[in-house]
């Protein structure tokens, strides 16, 4: 059940502030500089830090330990008060976490690790933490969260999802109600009437999706005069736009924890988030099939090209020419240059750019049952049903796919995670691969990464790197490799980068009888408990990215005797911290585990990012020349990757400039 609080009446709503951070506007050289500090930071030494913090923190634990639950919701009390009056003094932090994890003890029997005060330590001050797989995420959030409400900072606890937010809420609940905190929980089936009260709870948690939309959809309901004391000075001189809503749904941007932050602050950073309206009738069909037809009859490099840095498709000037005189028999708008190149463009990336069974799927709409084009996140490999490309693309594809346009969308309001969570006054991440992106967390977000050691030291070991000629052949050293392991009573996940090659894995077991389970964007229904039930032995699980982030595989008794669970990772993902992803589902919380690399030269992201490497590469050994390959390809991709961010940001900031500009609060 969840939570009730008390909502201010409307007079006391509009006379309240909206607490948020004003984006900075920063140059290149306060980002170079904010990048080096972050590189700095990333490259000192792995260590348990602020000793002394720590040990304060476990001698106020051991006192709180043994207090009644009457004394120690009192001294939950008695520490608000003393924050309220010193403000966010460490010591004063320090008994918050302390007090927090008493109540852990009380309810759970659960003591925190040091790695777990630490980290919540660091939280509290604004860091990316990075924190081993198994060590205990969820706990030191809520260690940190409880901390942060007993000091009136209101945070918000942000998952991935909302089988996430739900089951980490409902860990976080019993703590937080012995100190006398309340706890809101905001998920999709999240009725909107019912949603001020959650966000009015002292901690929140939520997927990150959902609030962000609620955020926009304040952002629209106040109108382009969101700071208060402007509110109040055109109220006094009578001025239009001097009276907000009566209701906001988030009431403020103060603290946020970002769970699994390097996939939402780095892969999905520019993914931007919108709320729109359909327009009243779907479009004409034929502007893109004849898009699509004259797009198919464009030469690769001599009428177009694809730029790789921003993965755009370019018209050449032959390609411009030869497209306006295969148009003349059109007229229209095919007679203007611009519209008609702009079409094609579009209808060029929807061919070449955009593939069924990596970028999206053919799934079904709920509603009616018919086939509808599903975006299949990049980053995880999960099926984005309410999403959509912008500008027609996302027409232009269904068409290619022989489906009905929908109707196009008229954007209302839009933001990027990026841009949403530079607007906490306060904010934090944790991770457990968070090192690659340092530089870019310091640079974007002023975020300083830290790694905590881990409790105990990994048992999981690294069997080496099989690089075979094709894909065929990898295809057979995979079930080899499974057949061995199965053999052996060991569970196996086998993790590939999209549905295609996920299926493509499944096929070549089933040829071979092994059983298994596919996990992926098609066969998603229930991941939660596809994930759990992979660590049983001589179980065989086939996964793309989104091989449940957050949900431990635990292997049963028998599989743990037998080694633990073995990973095989099929192909070298874009960014390194997805291939560290998937070698941390094994080897959690002291179980043995191992994983190994088996990959194909003719991996299209090798020919993609590192053509030359790849060439070079032919002669020399395998392991040396799937190193070689691995480094060169990545090297590149996240090079792209974060320029990509970049450009987006700057764009963005650029856009959000020009808006402030024409906007009434600036006039």
């Amino acid at each position: 059940m969840l939570s009730k609080t008390r909502i201010a009446p409307p007079a006391e709503r509009i006379l309240r502030p909206y607490p948020q951070r004003a984006v900075p506007r920063m140059n290149w050289t306060d980002r170079s500089l904010r990048a080096l500090r972050g590189r700095l930071a990333a490259a000192g030494p792995r260590r348990l830090r602020h000793r002394r913090r720590i040990d304060r923190v476990y001698r106020l634990l051991d006192a709180a330990a043994g207090l009644s639950p009457a004394d120690l919701r009192a001294r939950a009390d008695e520490i608000r008060r003393a924050i309220a009056a010193d403000g966010l003094r460490p010591d004063h932090l320090d008994a918050a976490i302390a007090v927090v994890a008493a109540a852990a003890m009380h309810e759970r029997d659960m003591r925190p690790r040091p790695v777990q005060v630490s980290g919540a330590i660091l939280l509290l001050r604004g860091t990316m933490l990075e924190m081993a797989t198994g060590e205990g995420k969820t706990f030191t959030a809520a260690l940190a969260a409880g901390a942060a409400a007993l000091a009136g900072m209101r945070p918000h606890v942000a998952t991935v999802n909302d089988y996430l937010a739900a089951r980490d809420a409902e860990t976080a609940r019993p703590l937080f109600s012995r100190l006398g905190l309340t706890l809101g929980l905001v998920t999709g089936d999240t009725a909107p009437e019912a949603r001020p009260a959650q966000y009015a709870c002292d901690v929140l948690y939520a997927n990150n999706t959902e609030i962000a939309f609620d955020y926009l959809k304040d952002v629209v309901a106040m109108g382009p005069v969101r700071s208060h004391a402007r509110r109040l000075l055109r109220r006094a001189i009578g001025a239009p736009g001097a009276r907000p809503p009566a209701r906001t749904i988030l009431g403020g941007l103060h603290f946020v924890i970002v769970d699994e932050a390097d996939g939402v602050l780095a892969d999905e950073a520019s993914t931007p988030l919108i709320i729109s309206a359909s327009e009243d009738a779907p479009p004409d069909p034929a502007p893109y099939v004849a898009a699509l037809r004259l797009a198919r009859g464009l030469v690769d490099e001599t009428h177009w090209f694809i730029e790789a840095q921003s993965r755009r498709v370019r018209l050449t000037g032959e390609g411009r020419a030869t497209l306006g005189e295969r148009a003349r028999p059109l007229g229209g708008l095919w007679q203007v240059a611009a519209a008609r190149e702009e079409r094609v463009r579009q209808a060029l990336q929807a061919l070449h750019l955009y593939q069924r069974d990596r970028d999206y799927i053919l799934g079904t709409d709920p509603e009616d049952g018919t086939p509808k084009v599903v975006i299949v996140d990049e980053a995880t490999g999960r099926p984005m049903p309410d999403r959509s490309w912008e500008g027609g693309l996302h027409q232009c594809i269904e068409v290619k796919e022989g489906l009905p346009p929908t109707a196009l969308r008229v954007t209302i309001a839009r933001i990027t995670y990026q841009r949403f969570y530079r607007q906490y006054l306060r904010m934090s991440g944790m991770t457990g691969t968070g090192q690659e992106i340092a530089a870019e967390m310091r640079s974007f977000f002023d975020l300083a990464t830290v790694a905590v050691p881990p409790h105990r030291r990994s048992r999981r070991r690294f069997l080496g790197v099989r690089l075979c000629a094709t894909a065929p052949a990898k295809y057979e050293a995979i079930v080899a490799s499974t057949r061995e392991m199965v053999a052996r009573g060991r569970p196996v996940l086998i993790g590939t980068r999209t549905v295609a090659a996920s299926e493509a894995v499944a096929a070549a077991l089933t040829r071979a009888g092994i059983g298994h389970t596919v996990l992926n964007a098609r066969q998603d229904a229930d991941e939660a408990a596809l994930v759990a039930d992979a660590g049983r032995s001589g179980a065989v699980t086939v996964a793309t990215n989104m091989a449940g982030r957050g949900t431990d595989i635990v292997p049963d008794a028998a599989a743990r005797a037998a080694g633990g669970l073995h990973v095989i990772l099929t192909e070298h993902h874009e960014s390194r911290r997805v291939d560290r992803q998937l070698y941390g589902r094994s080897g959690r919380q002291d179980d043995p585990g191992s994983c190994e690399d088996i990959v194909a030269r003719d991996d299209p992201l090798y020919l993609r990012f590192a053509p030359l490497v790849s060439r070079l590469a032919q002669g020399l050994p395998g392991p040396l020349a799937a190193r070689l390959l691995r480094r060169a390809m990545q090297a590149r991709a996240e090079s792209q990757s974060a320029a990509s961010r970049r450009q987006q940001f700057e764009a963005e900031r650029d856009v959000a400039r020009l808006s402030a500009i024409a906007s009434p609060e600036h006039g």
